[in-house]
């Protein structure tokens, strides 16, 4: 699996904003109620799979097929959401009615940049890297009904260190994201986030060391922190049954922007045999029980 961590971010945000939103109760053009009972209101579960068309690795201009899979939910008040390679836990509920909530919780997740799928034969003689074994822990604040009676806007952040001995490092994602239904079956995620990189992360994923350049043939390049990226993003889904809140099969697609920064835009894995700006497209099913 080969993606962005706001990539799934941005994915995470489009498959539990049902949950917030106070019941998605009614289509905006006042279409009737939907059957009794809620099955986002208590414990339930999400699971899928999808299908991303990105970038190999970050800042790479060679674009790879890649699948993945989604679990999300809330068991016994705990709600449980997907990132790349892995998964983060809000274990502060937020009540029906609230106008404003919070969320705070362990992260964990796996790093597979630059680990498989590499096109590219020079960067690929550059030599593999280990995949990363990431623990930390996310919050943000949420706001609801502020253009109209289902939407929501949150602000968060995750901030992550690598215990698996790859990088060695933190990194910490902003991000920021809208939701709003369209219609009791169509709901819209509009995200931006960006990812802020420490000396090690950096050193690690865009630094040319001298045997690096001996083997592909790339000039030395020593990294340092920074931002190393930000992206822009859609995504959209739609339930089969033309009711959020009744569970079962939906579809979703999304579109994504990635744009590399500082470091991350200047070394010569990006500079000279990648691109700065990348496209990631997506699309997968669900089905919540």
């Amino acid at each position: 699996m080969i993606a962005r961590p706001f990539l799934f971010s941005a994915l995470a945000v489009a498959l539990v904003a049902p949950l917030v939103l106070p019941a998605a109760a009614m289509a905006q053009d006042g279409a009737q109620d939907a059957p009794d009972g809620n099955v986002l209101e208590g414990d339930h579960l999400t699971v899928g799979a999808g299908g991303v068309y990105g970038p190999s690795y970050d800042g790479s201009d060679d674009y790879v097929l890649s699948p993945f899979p989604i679990i999300q939910g809330r068991v016994h008040g705990i709600e449980i959401t997907p990132r790349a390679g892995g998964i983060a836990l809000d274990v502060i509920p937020d009540g029906k009615d609230a106008r404003i909530g919070f969320s705070l919780g362990p992260v964990a997740s796996l790093s597979f940049n630059r680990n498989r799928q590499i096109k590219d034969r020079v960067v690929k003689a550059a030599g593999k890297l280990d995949t990363a074994v990431e623990l930390g822990v996310n919050g943000g604040v949420t706001a609801y009904k502020l253009l109209n009676d289902y939407d929501s806007l949150t602000v968060s952040a995750d901030v992550k260190w690598d215990v698996g001995g790859a990088y060695k490092g933190m990194t910490w994602s902003p991000s920021v994201s809208y939701a709003t239904p369209l219609s009791k079956a169509v709901l819209v995620v509009l995200s931006a986030s960006a990812h802020h990189a420490d000396g090690k992360y950096a050193r690690y994923y865009y630094s040319v060391t001298p045997e690096q350049s001996a083997a592909s043939g790339l000039p030395e390049y020593t990294a340092k922190s920074g931002w190393d990226s930000a992206s822009v993003g859609m995504l959209a889904g739609w339930d089969l049954s033309g009711d959020l809140r009744d569970g079962g099969w939906a579809l979703f697609g999304l579109a994504n922007y990635s744009h590399m920064l500082n470091a991350g835009k200047r070394t010569p894995y990006t500079s000279i045999r990648g691109e700065a700006g990348q496209w990631t497209l997506g699309a997968g099913v669900a089905y919540t029980f």
